[in-house]
């Protein structure tokens, strides 16, 4: 099926791209401008990124390495300054 229409890039590409990627860096994250990179395409209108999304979380292999998960929950816990101290923040 193809995906995206501007470049014709097919579900089976994407698919071939992100286990590639997977296979030679297992702790790297896949983000669709990647797998564009790796196709050796550039996206154009943006219609297809939904269903490029998809079709990329139906990957087996798109997981998010071990060591990377949880970041998003630690950073929100804490003090809610962003790592300022109490004088470099904006008054309010």
């Amino acid at each position: 099926m193809i995906v995206c229409h501007c470049n014709t890039i097919s579900d089976h590409e994407i698919r071939a791209a992100v286990d590639w990627m997977r296979a030679a860096d297992p702790d790297t994250l896949i983000t669709p401008g990647k797998v564009y990179r790796a196709l050796g395409k550039r996206p154009d209108c943006g219609g297809c990124l939904p269903l490029f999304l998809d079709t990329m979380r139906g990957c087996d292999s798109l997981g998010v390495p071990m060591q990377l998960r949880g970041l998003r929950r630690a950073a929100t816990q804490g003090n809610g300054h962003e790592g300022r101290q109490e004088s470099h923040r904006i008054s309010q």
